[in-house]
């Protein structure tokens, strides 16, 4: 199978020098990609800025923000089997990007957040009968709270699957989740290696074609 994994944050600037990003590593995603590469699928990884080390054995896209990386799921979608939407993408950007750094001496500054694209829904309106898509879902605990808005989330996305993890994920080698289906609860919720559910959420594509 023809395998596209998203992996890390994305960054949106404020001027030259200054960023809005979140605290995720890709470790997850770069887990995923080389479990998929391990499973014989063709693996296609879509990273952004992280310092970790990519496996060997896949095509690697950089992207930056979070327009990078929708201008690299509209190339790469339509070719693939699967997509694994593992990337932490940023929900706001700055309003107004200054072209020079901000000065300190300048005073206070006041920032005005806008939304950013949900970058899933808009592939996902796209996809092709047999194409599987694995969403992934960053919600507070109670984890019963957390599955029913990931179970909204999937039903309003018509992604295959969610992975269902709490912030505490975010830099961390393991990985507190669960992952859910339009039928119920494929895996239960438990503190993983972030490598082993991985490996769980390879399982779900099935054997390579």
């Amino acid at each position: 199978m023809r395998v596209l994994v998203t992996a890390g944050p994305t960054r949106e600037y404020l001027d030259p020098v200054r960023f809005l990003s979140n605290g995720s590593s890709g470790q997850m995603g770069l887990a995923v990609a080389r479990a998929a590469v391990t499973a014989g699928h063709e693996v296609t990884l879509l990273l952004g800025p992280v310092t970790a080390r990519a496996p060997s054995g896949c095509e690697i896209i950089p992207f930056v923000s979070v327009d990078d990386l929708r201008e690299a799921l509209a190339r790469g979608f339509d070719a693939c089997d699967a997509l694994i939407m593992t990337a932490a993408v940023g929900d706001f950007r700055p309003e107004r990007v200054s072209p020079t750094k901000l000065p300190r001496s300048g005073g206070p500054v006041t920032l005005r957040l806008v939304p950013t694209e949900d970058l899933l829904a808009g592939v996902c309106r796209r996809k092709r009968g047999g194409q599987v898509v694995v969403a992934f879902a960053v919600q507070d605990p109670p984890e019963d709270r957390a599955a029913e808005l990931a179970r909204a989330e999937l039903a309003a996305k018509c992604a295959d699957y969610v992975v269902v993890n709490t912030p505490a994920a975010m830099g961390t080698a393991d990985s507190r989740a669960c992952i859910l289906s339009p039928d119920g609860e494929t895996l239960p919720w438990a503190d993983r290696p972030k490598e082993d559910l991985a490996e769980e959420i390879v399982g779900l594509l099935g054997p390579p074609v």
